[in-house]
């Protein structure tokens, strides 16, 4: 996502990090391996700027010394490769144009004022799909944003236009096994989407903390 909005960011020993702030909801740090260090974290990003946020991967930081409070709390999350529990009741395909895109980017904003956060540079990165489930009519009304790796596949900003991230997982999952059928899917999620995440065949295994600076 930041690549897409032309950022700059680097890898690290303890952190991936950008020099500049990063899109809404995008963390600026991005935390490797415990113990990081925090006053090394935050000299390698922007706090000058209001909003600048570390995903403590490891939930194992005190980044009060810096100037950060503690965002919200979630979980990891992992499935094994596998096909859905359940059958999906809408009609999936991966966003692959920019006006697929911007109609994907105008469901999941929901008015809020924030759908160009999805630019049509993020069509370019071939390890990252954008996942659309359609209506009858073929209107958006779920979605999601799957990132491959080589052992795994990430599944974010998972969506339904009617609020309950049920209408949205069987078709995410469903989309993920044939696209990549020996993969295990992986995420975070907290909350009622924890919830969700868990009775579709999620296994919470390590918990994560975001950070916001103050």
């Amino acid at each position: 996502m930041s690549r897409s909005h032309g950022g700059v960011s680097a890898f690290g020993d303890q952190a991936w990090t950008a020099p500049a702030r990063t899109p809404l909801y995008y963390p600026d740090a991005v935390t490797l391996v415990p113990g990081a260090d925090p006053v090394a974290l935050a000299e390698r990003i922007d706090t000058t700027a209001p909003g600048a946020s570390v995903k403590d991967s490891f939930a194992d930081l005190d980044l009060t010394a810096v100037g950060f409070e503690v965002l919200f709390e979630a979980q990891w999350i992992h499935r094994p490769a596998g096909a859905p529990a359940l059958t999906p009741h809408l009609a999936w395909d991966v966003a692959r144009t920019p006006d697929a895109l911007r109609a994907w980017a105008l469901a999941r904003d929901g008015a809020e004022g924030n759908a160009d956060l999805f630019r049509p540079e993020l069509l370019d990165d071939p390890a990252t799909f954008v996942l659309a489930g359609r209506s009858a009519d073929g209107g958006v009304v779920a979605g999601a944003v799957a990132s491959r790796s080589a052992d795994a596949v990430g599944v974010s900003n998972v969506f339904a236009l009617d609020d309950d991230p049920d209408t949205a997982w069987p078709g995410v999952l469903d989309t993920v096994h044939r696209r990549f059928p020996g993969l295990p899917v992986v995420g975070y999620e907290h909350g009622e989407d924890l919830a969700a995440a868990v009775r579709h065949g999620f296994r919470q295994i390590a918990p994560l903390r975001i950070w916001v600076h103050g």
